[in-house]
């Protein structure tokens, strides 16, 4: 913005000396030029060419262009017009409008302008009159007729501008980034002083706090204080009322004995004298029972008869503390742990920093969040690892933009609002095997089981007849178990037991028990198998329990290969999946359904509709107590993981997409609450999370 100066000298003459007062008067350019040199009608800068300022009778200045179309327009009067600013009539002289005297005013300001913008802008010292350029491109400074290379009078492709024109845009930017800072300094000064405000009311909270607690710790002191001076005040009252009574019978027989002796002297009857000697003997014993006192002066308090005042103090050392936190929120980050998927829980992890971004160690820091699922809330939870690292974590139960805002000390950290997009189905984290007799193919996998113990996994590999062991860490192959049992490609079920895994053939009808090195542990047969299909097992008691899609029901079978029960008598549908546990039988058909050890019904879960589908598996999380029934099912041909509490609750829930497993014959539970599914005619294993 330029700025022009008028100066006014006024000399001051005193008696030994002479002094000159300037007096500066600075006045904006842009509001000079719009105010002086500007035409009121067309608003055009006056120049020396179509806009030439023309001085009107009526001593207003309007410029020749605007002129000229007036004294055009007029048709009654053509020898005259009307001023444009005030209406007065203006004749027009002979030599037409451009005849009108020029606004020497006008031209002398405009001259002014003229020379006080070539002082301002720096001109080339080799070529008077020659305005610098500035390039752009090259952000320098230079006079077209002394520069070489791409700055000559040869066209290059830089950008070039009058310099002038460029210092008024870089005052325009400067004066923009200027405000700019100045806006954001404003607001920092707020945030502080805000923070500031914060900080005083913490310090007058956490004061009130200690008043508060010490107050009550000083309750309890004083009352144990009277406690202690009470008990002490009722023991000495009871002493002393003891020996008072003593007192009292010490003075009754002293005046007793007092009185046998009165009149003594006088006495001259031997046998009176004797009596009254007799007398008094028996009560010397009186005397001699009653000279000890019967109640001792021993009073004390002791506060040493255990630790508990060096504890008190040790406590008293310990108690309450001052917690500070150097956490600078504007540096702190967010992360997704995993892809969003509908049903299953998504976790958001905060890492804390300091102001100089090195990573905290420790946590209690105030942290608040709130999500939203395409804007509406979405029930969230923040816990501590104490560890300077925080996890929120919620469950959306639909697809669509999920979006968590995270603040600690009420100021949002760096990456909030965190968004991403929760997913309708979710993808495999690993698909193991493909079709074949390899050590890493698999043909028609119908079952597979995990041992915890031996930290294997068990696939039955039906269409191979043989059991493939994995490690449940790397899936890395170990070995294969082969039995007559498994012979046939007809065993669909199998189990794990203490020593290896048992395999239900629906063929022969028949359990077959297999040691981890091959060979035979036990065979169970009975009449009553019609069609077994899955089998589970109770590594603790032996007991098996086998589903049987012929019978329609579940037989129990004891350790030593008896029936002891049946479940469903007939009425149960298509098994795909069976769990035992000590207390109760799981059954999976067209729902998940819960029996006690006595086969009664306790529970009917997520049924499916009728010959819309049914379920492919089910196992049992047992953790700390509480029960997690996690199983596959299949509804309109859309496979899906759910996990229900034994109560019917569904607590997660996640359908199955990208590689699509074709038919989910069972699962197995791994660490980290992941589950392996056996993919029959997809000849693979797929690994899913399903919380």
């Amino acid at each position: 913005m330029y700025c022009c100066s008028f100066l006014s000298r006024l000399g001051v003459g005193m008696a030994s000396m002479s002094s000159t007062l300037v007096e500066t008067v600075s006045i904006n350019y842009e509001d000079f030029n719009e105010s002086f040199l500007t035409c009121g009608t067309c608003l055009c800068t006056y120049d020396g060419g179509e806009h030439t300022p023309k001085l009107l009778p009526c001593s207003h200045t309007v410029c020749l262009h605007c002129l000229t179309r007036i004294a055009a327009s007029q048709t009654r009067d053509a020898g005259s017009f009307r001023c444009p600013i005030c209406r007065e009539l203006i004749t027009i002289p002979r030599g037409g409008v451009p005849a009108l005297p020029p606004s020497f005013l006008v031209n002398q300001l405009l001259d002014l302008m003229a020379r006080q913008r070539r002082e301002v802008i720096p001109q080339c010292s080799s070529h008077p009159g020659r305005e610098l350029l500035f390039c752009e491109t090259c952000d320098c400074v230079f006079c077209r007729h002394c520069a070489d290379g791409p700055h000559s009078d040869t066209p290059c492709d830089h950008t070039v501008v009058p310099f002038s024109i460029a210092l008024k845009r870089m005052s325009e930017i400067l004066l923009y980034r200027a405000n700019e800072c100045l806006s954001k300094l404003g607001s920092a000064r707020e945030a502080v002083a805000s923070e500031l405000r914060r900080l005083e009311a913490a310090a007058t909270a956490a004061e009130e706090a200690i008043d508060r607690h010490f107050a009550e710790l000083k309750a309890a002191l004083d009352k144990r204080h009277s406690e202690l001076k009470s008990a002490a005040a009722a023991a000495a009252t009871h002493k002393r009322k003891l020996l008072e009574e003593q007192l009292k019978l010490i003075d009754v027989e002293k005046s007793k004995v007092e009185a046998e002796c009165s009149g003594l002297q006088q006495q001259v009857e031997v046998r009176e004298v004797s009596s009254r000697a007799a007398a008094l003997g028996a009560r010397l014993g009186d005397a001699a029972a009653l000279a000890e006192p019967r109640e001792n002066a021993f009073l004390a308090v002791d506060f040493a008869h255990n630790d508990a005042q060096q504890r008190f103090v040790e406590a008293l050392a310990e108690l309450g503390r001052v917690r500070t936190s150097t956490t600078f929120p504007g540096l702190c980050t967010l992360q997704l742990e995993s892809t969003c998927v509908c049903g299953l829980e998504v976790a958001v992890v905060l890492r804390t920093v300091d102001y100089h971004g090195e990573p905290r160690s420790t946590g209690g820091d105030p942290v608040s969040a709130a999500a939203t699922l395409d804007d509406a809330p979405l029930p969230c939870a923040v816990a501590d690892l104490d560890s300077g690292m925080y996890r929120i974590t919620m469950r959306p139960w639909s697809a669509g933009a999920i979006c968590v805002r995270v603040l600690v000390f009420s100021r949002a950290v760096r990456d909030s609002p965190l968004r991403a997009q929760v997913l309708p189905a979710a993808a495999p984290l690993l698909v193991w095997g493909s079709r074949g007799t390899g050590k890493e193919q698999l043909s028609q996998p119908v079952a597979v089981a995990r041992c915890p113990k031996r930290r294997e996994i068990y696939v039955l590999d039906a269409g191979n007849s043989r059991v493939k062991v994995l490690d449940d860490e790397t899936f890395a192959f170990k070995t294969h178990i082969v039995n007559e049992g498994l012979a046939g490609r007809s065993c669909t079920g199998i189990a794990v037991t203490a020593e290896g895994v048992v395999a239900v053939n629906w063929r022969t009808r028949t359990l077959t028990e297999v040691s981890v090195d091959g060979s035979t542990v036990r065979t169970v047969r009975s009449d009553r198998l019609v069609e077994p299909v899955c089998v589970a097992a109770d590594v603790t008691s032996r007991r098996l329990a086998v589903a049987d899609n012929g019978a329609r029901a579940v037989f129990v079978f004891d350790a030593h290969g008896n029936i002891e029960r049946e479940i469903g008598n007939g009425s149960l549908g298509l098994v795909g999946g069976l769990a035992l546990s000590q207390d109760m039988i799981i059954i999976a058909d067209v729902a998940v359904r819960i029996y006690d050890n006595e086969g009664n019904l306790q529970n009917t879960l997520a049924p499916v509709p009728k010959g819309r589908g049914g379920y492919g598996g089910v196992a049992l999380e047992v953790s700390e107590g509480e029960c997690l029934i996690v199983c596959t099912r299949a509804v309109r041909g859309r496979p899906a993981l759910l996990a229900l509490e034994a109560g019917g609750r569904v607590v997660a829930a996640c359908e199955l997409a990208e590689r699509r497993p074709r038919r989910v014959a069972g699962l197995a539970l791994l660490p980290k609450r992941r589950a392996l599914l056996a993919d029959l005619a997809g000849d693979c294993l797929r690994l899913h999370a399903y919380w």
